[in-house]
């Protein structure tokens, strides 16, 4: 008996053997994003970003603040390196979760911006550090060197 005919070449043109591949511009792009949010939270000042969060009501603002901004820096720079990135992905994750919710009820900001800034950029790095806790660092990575 005849296989019928698939469409594995539209669904899916480089099959499923270079899969692995696609973390690593999704890891490079989500690392030069956090390691600039995470140098810029330090650079601008972490008092003022503390202040900040504690006009939110975010609690003990001025100990979440350095932790959120080494977060993202350190977590950046081993998104771009490809070390843990399964780990590191997962704090980053809920960092990113609690950003779109205090963004949504706190700031009441849009989904998507306009005229004020949206929090869909916050929903966009959730998803892409979700697929990095599933994907793995992928092939050019320090991960790698151990497996």
């Amino acid at each position: 008996m005849l296989d019928p005919p698939t469409l594995d070449w539209v669904a899916q043109p480089w099959g499923l053997s270079n899969i692995e591949w696609a973390a690593i511009p999704l890891r490079i792009a989500l690392g030069l994003i956090f390691v600039d949010a995470g140098f810029g939270k330090w650079s601008r000042g972490i008092r003022g970003t503390g202040d900040w969060m504690g006009g939110l009501g975010i609690p003990c603002p001025h100990l979440v603040a350095p932790a959120v901004a080494t977060l993202e820096l350190v977590g950046g720079l081993l998104l771009l390196m490809g070390l843990v990135v399964s780990w590191i992905a997962i704090p980053m994750a809920v960092n990113m979760l609690v950003a779109a919710y205090i963004s949504k009820v706190k700031l009441q900001m849009p989904f998507q911006g306009g005229e004020r800034q949206g929090y869909e950029l916050n929903v966009i790095l959730v998803a892409g550090l979700v697929a990095l806790v599933l994907l793995g660092a992928g092939p050019l990575s320090l991960d790698r060197l151990f497996d």
